[in-house]
C-alpha cells in the first residue's frame, strides 16, 4: 500500500505545497497565497482546506498519509511551536497542535532554512550524506546544520542562523536584526549590493558597474566574469566573509560537505570558488578539503525537507 505525505513552505507572500509519495517522489505541487491579514490567523485554515481538497481529488484516504510537514520562517521549538514569526503576523502558535485539529493528521514543523537543508541531504546536492552545512545567500542569509541526518535547532530554536554570525566588529550599521557586522550585511544579495556601492563611493576605480543606473548582486558577478577588476575584487571580499564564517562553523560542525544555495548561488562555479580559497585558508587542517557543492532543489527545497521531516 501506498504511503502520502505533504511536504508545505510557508512564506510570506506564498504557502508552496508538495504532494508526494512516501519514496520521495513529488506528484505535485501548486501554491497557494499567505493571508497574513489579522496576524496570519487563516493561514493554518487555508492550508487544511488545500490539503484536504487535494486528498478528495485524488481519492485518498487520510489512513494513507503519513503527515504533514511545514517549514515556517522563523524559529521553531519542539517540531512544533512558534514563539514568534514576524513575516507572518504570528505569535505564540503551537502550529503541529493546530494544523493536527484541523486535518485529523500527524504535523512536524521546521525553520524554513532547516528544511530547505533537509531537502538538499535528502534529494539535493548532498544527496548521500548525513553531515551537511546547507547556507542559502538570498534576500538574507540563512543555513542549516545536520548532525547524523538530524537538523540541529538547538535550545532557542535558533540553530542554523548563519546569516547572523558576527564578522566584523567595527561594522556601525545594524542588520535587521538589530545587531551589528552580522554576515547577513555582506553575504546577502542586499550585501554585495551594498559593498558594491560603498565601494563605488569610495573611490574612482575604472568598472563597468558604474555604467549601471542601479546594481545588483547578478551584475558584479557577471563584471566578475566578464574580468572587471573592481567586481573581481568584491566577489573576493564576499568570499573571505562566507569563507571565512564557514571555516569556524566546520571546527563544530565538521560537515561532510556546504551546499550553497539561494538566489545568489546563481552565479556558480566563481561563489563556490572563491568561498572555497578563503575557507581553505581559515579551516582547521582536518577540514581543509570539505567539499562544496552548489544546491540543486531551488525553489522545492523547502517542500521536499518538510515532507522528510515526517519521515524521520
Amino acid at each position: 500500500m501506498k504511503k502520502y505525505g505533504f511536504g508545505v513552505d510557508v512564506g510570506g507572500t506564498t504557502v508552496k505545497i508538495g504532494f508526494f509519495e512516501a519514496t520521495g517522489k513529488m506528484l505535485d505541487k501548486w501554491e497557494i497565497k499567505t493571508n497574513t491579514e489579522n496576524n496570519g490567523v487563516a493561514i493554518l485554515p487555508d492550508i487544511a482546506k488545500a490539503l484536504e481538497e487535494k486528498l478528495a481529488k485524488e481519492g485518498i484516504d487520510k489512513s494513507d498519509v503519513q503527515g504533514i510537514g511545514i517549514g515556517v520562517p522563523g524559529p521553531v521549538k519542539n517540531a512544533s511551536y512558534v514563539e514568534r514569526c514576524v513575516n507572518l503576523g504570528w505569535s505564540d502558535v503551537n502550529v503541529a497542535e493546530e494544523l493536527g485539529k484541523l486535518t485529523g493528521l500527524n504535523v512536524k514543523v521546521g525553520n524554513d532554512a532547516n528544511v530547505a537543508a533537509l531537502g538538499e541531504m535528502w534529494q539535493g546536492g548532498a544527496k548521500g550524506s548525513k553531515n551537511v552545512v546547507v547556507v542559502t545567500l538570498g534576500t538574507g542569509v540563512g543555513g542549516g546544520v545536520i548532525i547524523d541526518g538530524k537538523v540541529v535547532e538547538g535550545f532557542n530554536g535558533a540553530g542554523g542562523e548563519i546569516g547572523h554570525i558576527n564578522v566584523n566588529k567595527t561594522e556601525t550599521k545594524a542588520c535587521n536584526c538589530g545587531g551589528k557586522g552580522c554576515l547577513e550585511q555582506y553575504a546577502s544579495a542586499t550585501g554585495i549590493v551594498r559593498l558594491a556601492t560603498e565601494k563605488l563611493a569610495a573611490d574612482n576605480d575604472a568598472t563597468s558597474l558604474r555604467d549601471l543606473a542601479e546594481v545588483t548582486a547578478k551584475d558584479v558577478f557577471d563584471a566578475a566574469k566578464a574580468g572587471d577588476a573592481v567586481a573581481i575584487g568584491l566577489v573576493d571580499t564576499l568570499g573571505e566573509y562566507l569563507g571565512g564564517a564557514l571555516a569556524n562553523i566546520s571546527c563544530i560542525a565538521d560537515p561532510e560537505v556546504f551546499v550553497i544555495g539561494g538566489g545568489v548561488s546563481k552565479a556558480g562555479q566563481i561563489l563556490i570558488d572563491a568561498v572555497q580559497k578563503h575557507f581553505k585558508e581559515r579551516a582547521f587542517f582536518a577540514c581543509r578539503n570539505t567539499r562544496f557543492e552548489l544546491a540543486t532543489l531551488g525553489n522545492d527545497a523547502g517542500m521536499y525537507g518538510s515532507m522528510q521531516l515526517i519521515l524521520e
